[in-house]
């Protein structure tokens, strides 16, 4: 039986050009504030994931049914209805944070904000140094 691979991989594309293309300028200038945070926090340079993820870091997975593969560790896009968010560990462990970030929509991953200004950026920022530490803690690289 052949393994299942990850459809969405890192690619060699521009960051920068993806971004310039955000519309409209509002959510680009905050795909940028994503940005600069997530690669201060995370001591990552920004990569391109499929043709519209902006990931930080990797780490390598591997479940019981066999698949396997690489992903990064935390990251966003600006998505036409949302700035979605990725936490990847999601956000069970994240209850006490959770009830103080603001104004969003979870998936099991995806954080959905309509605009930064809907949520505590401080708040923010302590979620995705927590959602990075438990990724060092679970994948070590």
């Amino acid at each position: 039986m052949a393994k299942s691979e990850n459809k969405t991989k890192e690619t060699k594309a521009s960051v920068e050009a993806f971004l310039n293309k955000v519309e409209p300028e509002w959510k680009k200038e905050q795909a940028y504030q994503l940005l600069d945070l997530m690669k201060e926090l995370s001591g990552s340079e920004a990569k391109l994931w499929g043709p519209s993820l902006v990931g930080f870091g990797t780490y390598h997975y591997k479940y019981a049914s066999g698949r396997e593969g690489y992903f990064f560790r935390v990251g966003f896009s600006p998505r036409k209805t949302a700035l979605t968010i990725y936490i990847m560990p999601g956000f069970d462990r994240f209850d006490v944070l959770m009830k103080k970030l603001g104004k969003y929509k979870t998936g099991k991953s995806c954080l959905y904000i309509k605009r930064l200004e809907d949520i505590d950026m401080d708040v923010l920022k302590e979620l995705i140094v927590e959602s990075l530490k438990y990724m060092r803690e679970k994948y070590p690289n």
